[in-house]
């Protein structure tokens, strides 16, 4: 942790690179949900506009949805170590009345994420896998011939199924980065407060500053 960082009153959280990786991510889904929603039901259908219409909405769905992939890859791998789901989250897990309630000193100490973060981060990399290998199944006109009709509606089932499943993750996602106060701004300006820091995750905090109190 750098000198500067601990006189500006700030713990470093994110660097650039990875703030920008998830803002690329967050639009690129943002983009694919609209344009999805308006393939699903026709009350949707005005969200395609957000890509040029339905049209264009067709063509790039999916090739949008290859580069959100790619750009999530670095992502999961970036963060893979951090969400391994340790003893003390079970045991967080366990008290989510005093986490709700903000009853912290009966809480177990937990390191960069909490336990609910980390089961976001593993619902990602799942629905992430099964739409790319669904939207492959379903991507015409390049790849939907090769595999029987069955698969094709198979894929269409699990392709909807994922992306809603997503949708919610990313809702709730949203919902606590506001509910959390001071939690945005580690994805807007990359740092915390330390009383943040040693508030939530007083194990990652020890970590990054060397055991300062």
């Amino acid at each position: 942790m750098s000198q500067a960082a601990m006189k500006g009153g700030d713990v470093p959280r994110y660097t650039a690179g990875e703030r920008a990786n998830h803002w690329t991510v967050a639009i690129l889904f943002i983009l694919l949900t609209a344009s999805g929603l308006a393939f699903f039901h026709p009350s949707f259908y005005f969200l395609a506009w957000l890509l040029g219409g339905g049209p264009w909405a067709r063509i790039l769905h999916p090739f949008l949805g290859v580069l959100m992939f790619l750009f999530f890859l670095f992502m999961m791998i970036r963060y893979w170590d951090e969400n391994k789901i340790q003893p003390y989250d079970r045991e967080w897990g366990k008290r989510l009345a005093d986490v709700i309630n903000n009853r912290d000193h009966n809480l177990p100490e937990i390191g960069k994420y909490n336990l609910g973060q980390k089961q976001l981060f593993w619902v990602q990399v799942v629905t992430m896998f099964l739409l790319l290998i669904s939207g492959i199944v379903l991507w015409r006109p390049y790849f939907a011939g090769f595999f029987p009709i069955w698969v094709v509606r198979l894929g269409a089932v699990v392709h909807a199924v994922a992306a809603f499943v997503l949708i919610l993750g990313i809702i709730v996602h949203v919902y606590a980065a506001f509910w959390v106060k001071g939690s945005l701004r580690a994805m807007t300006r990359g740092t915390v407060s330390h009383a943040w820091a040693r508030h939530h995750h007083p194990l990652w905090y020890r970590k990054v500053t060397g055991g300062a109190k």
